[in-house]
């Protein structure tokens, strides 16, 4: 039974649940209905780029994202949909095995998603960047000409995002944004967003580490405003290693690295099924993962300030 629930590729990945019970699947999480007030977000060892999902996964990865997400969520000071980590507590019916499930699964609150991603900016890279080349601006943000690939911005921005079912999701300014939502809302998301950036930003930098930018989902369950989905994971992040900073080009970082890098040297066109990763590509991808959580979440990490 378990066999059929649980698919694992030839290094022990995990990539793909089909427990009996309604789901949706995302790029790496997939998501089930426990009852009309909880689900079980269960995080895949699946890895994407450049919008695909490789048939190769990371063995550890889902793991690992849970377990940054629920270090993130005990500390922040900000409403969350967490529940619990513990398997046992979502009652699963009798003909599933818990046993794959632990470790990287994580019961939550059901909340209706807010229809944006909050992104928070507190260096140029990545879209950012490209939109600094063409315009001088970031989401509507004007930026100080003259500005380097990765340099550190004045000030953190808000930089919200529409969200994709496919593809990359679309930047758009605050000022969209509001029109969708109210302004009340709006503004009530942003400085969450900043808020939420600052604090882990801080904690961040005792233990070596720049949060280069981070893109949260936020939720309502009932009229509470909650923070869900993953949190400032390598997933959802670009976290670099504070002693080899160097603006004026891309930084190493603590994420998916080694497989777009990869992926670049193959003669892989990205219209067309991706081809599977090497082993010393997952490994080092898997080191590099596994390296954030430590450095974020390890024993010596300086708590964080309770608000």
């Amino acid at each position: 039974m378990s066999q059929r629930m649980y698919q694992y590729d030839d290094q022990g990945a995990l990539l793909e649940t089909a427990l009996p019970l309604p789901r949706r699947a995302g790029k790496v999480r997939d998501v089930y209905e426990l009852d009309d007030q909880r689900l079980l977000i269960v995080s895949s060892d699946r890895i994407s780029a450049f919008d695909w999902v490789l048939p190769t996964g990371i063995p550890g990865k889902g793991q690992i994202l849970t377990e940054l997400s629920a270090f993130w969520l005990k500390r922040l000071g900000v409403p969350n949909h967490m529940l619990s980590c513990e398997v046992e507590d979502a009652n699963l019916p009798e003909a599933i095995d818990p046993v794959p499930l632990r470790g990287r699964s994580m019961i939550v609150r059901r909340a209706k998603v807010v229809p944006f991603e909050c992104v928070a900016r507190g260096y140029l890279e990545g879209s950012g960047w490209r939109d600094y080349l063409a315009t001088g601006e970031v989401g509507g943000h004007r930026l100080p000409a003259g500005l380097v690939q990765c340099a550190r911005l004045p000030e953190p921005i808000f930089t919200p995002a529409t969200k994709a079912e496919s593809g990359h999701d679309e930047n758009v300014t605050f000022d969209v944004m509001a029109q969708s939502l109210g302004e009340p809302l709006a503004g009530r998301l942003r400085d969450l967003t900043l808020a939420v950036y600052r604090q882990a930003s801080e904690h961040a930098a005792h233990r070596g580490v720049l949060i280069a930018d981070t893109k949260f989902e936020w939720g309502f369950a009932g009229d509470e405003l909650l923070l869900v989905d993953e949190v400032l994971t390598p997933d959802s992040s670009r976290f670099w290693p504070a002693d080899q900073y160097t603006p004026g080009g891309p930084q190493p970082s603590f994420d998916k690295q080694f497989v777009r890098e990869y992926l670049m040297s193959t003669t892989w066109d990205r219209n067309s099924p991706p081809p599977p990763l090497p082993p010393e590509v997952v490994s080092r991808t898997a080191s590099k993962y596994l390296e954030a959580l430590q450095r974020l979440s390890g024993p010596s990490a300086e708590p964080l300030q309770e608000r």
